[in-house]
C-alpha cells in the first residue's frame, strides 16, 4: 500500500530584507479599489492619528488608543460606502466622539453595577504625555461638564472646528452646539473660579 505524499504546509510570508515590512505582510490586493483605500487609510493614519488620540482623550476615554484603533477600523470596513474620500477626516472625528462616549456610559453602567467602588484611576502613558502640567487643572474640570458640553467645547477650542463640522460630528444641530457650548464654557468658568 502506498503512503500518501504528506500535504503541502504553506510558509508564512516572511519579508525579504530589502522590502519594507508592511509590503511584506499585507495581503496582496489585487483589486485597484483596495489598493486605493490601503493608501488612502495609511494616509489619513500619518495625518491624524494623533489628533484623533488628543480628542479621544480630551473627551474623558479611559482607552484613547483602543477608541482611535476602533475608529479607524470602522472606517477601513465602511471605506466603500463613503461619498468622498475627503470626508473621511469628519468621518473618524465623529466616530471617535460616538466611541468615546459609548465607552464612558459603558464604564458608568459597569461601576454602577460594581461590588467594589473603583480604585483610583491611572491615565495611560500616552494621555499623560500629550498633557502638560498648566494643562491638567483644565482638563480635570472639563472631566466634570457633561459630556455633550465637554465634546462641543474640545471639539470647538481645542481642534477649532466649525458649528457646523461640530454638528456633524456630534449629531446634533448647530443650534445645539451653540447651546452647549455657551453652558459648558460657563459650568468651566465655574469650576475654575471655584479651584483659585
Amino acid at each position: 500500500m502506498a503512503q500518501a505524499a504528506p500535504a503541502a504546509v504553506t510558509e508564512p510570508r516572511v519579508p525579504h530584507p530589502a522590502t519594507p515590512l508592511g509590503e511584506a505582510l499585507s495581503p496582496a490586493a489585487s483589486d485597484p479599489a483596495d489598493l486605493e483605500r490601503e493608501a488612502a487609510l495609511a494616509r489619513l493614519f500619518e495625518l491624524h492619528y494623533s489628533s484623533m488620540l488628543r480628542l479621544a482623550v480630551l473627551l474623558g476615554a479611559d482607552d484613547p488608543e483602543n477608541v482611535v484603533a476602533e475608529a479607524y477600523y470602522q472606517i477601513y470596513r465602511k471605506w466603500r460606502r463613503l461619498r468622498e474620500a475627503e470626508a473621511a477626516e469628519a468621518y473618524l472625528r465623529s466616530t471617535v466622539c460616538n466611541l468615546t462616549r459609548m465607552r464612558i456610559r459603558h464604564l458608568q453602567v459597569a461601576r454602577k453595577h460594581a461590588e467594589t467602588p473603583p480604585s483610583e484611576l491611572v491615565a495611560s502613558a500616552e494621555s499623560t504625555a500629550l498633557l502638560h502640567d498648566d494643562q491638567r487643572v483644565l482638563i480635570d474640570a472639563l472631566q466634570q461638564l457633561p459630556a455633550r458640553q465637554r465634546e462641543a467645547l474640545v471639539l470647538r477650542h481645542w481642534l477649532g472646528l466649525k458649528e457646523s463640522e461640530i454638528a456633524a460630528a456630534m449629531g446634533i444641530s448647530s443650534g445645539s452646539v451653540k447651546t452647549h457650548t455657551a453652558r459648558g464654557i460657563a459650568a468651566l468658568t465655574q469650576v475654575m473660579e471655584a479651584r483659585r
